[in-house]
């Protein structure tokens, strides 16, 4: 009885079973979920039942969301970019940074010097407009840095902004 791989891994093992001489009514092909019962030698498959994936994080079971999975994927898929602002609490002016690391995404960190000028432009008009609460110029940041990426290098890793007050 193959016990892993896809349905193809499963058939290729039963097969390489059978040529090494076990009978191939002896052989039983079970997925996930499948019942088998091994009763006075004989393998025989009575039932089904629901079975899907566990997936185990670090001490935790079971406790990862599709949301951290999809995190996870992005990451591994097209890495992070963080952003470090520092902008002054009352008039919104940029006082520190842009500065902007990148890790697994295969964008440089010296290529960002194009887009801290829209960065820049960005927070300014935000400036004029009196849009000054932290959350609402991170998302400005995600956006501009997101699409310079997107347009540049067709990727879309996370975009992790910080902005600090002072």
């Amino acid at each position: 009885m193959p016990v892993h791989g896809e349905w193809r891994h499963l058939r290729a093992n039963a097969e390489l079973g059978a040529l090494t001489g076990v009978p191939k009514d002896h052989i039983v092909i079970a997925e996930d979920g499948v019942v088998v019962d091994l009763i006075d030698g004989k393998a025989k498959i009575v039932g089904k039942v629901q079975a899907g994936y566990v997936y185990v994080d670090g001490l935790s079971v079971g406790d990862v969301t599709e949301t951290s999975l999809k995190d996870r994927r992005i990451l591994g898929d097209e890495g992070i970019i963080s952003v470090f602002i520092v902008v002054d609490s009352s008039s919104g002016k940029i006082v520190g940074g842009p500065h902007i690391q990148a890790r697994g995404s295969g964008i440089d960190d010296n290529a960002f010097a194009g887009v801290t000028p829209k960065i820049q432009e960005a927070l300014d008009k935000s400036a004029q407009d009196g849009v000054m609460e932290p959350h609402q110029l991170q998302q400005m940041v995600r956006r501009t840095v997101g699409k310079w990426v997107s347009d540049t290098y067709r990727r879309r890793p996370m975009i992790l902004p910080v902005v600090v007050e002072v």
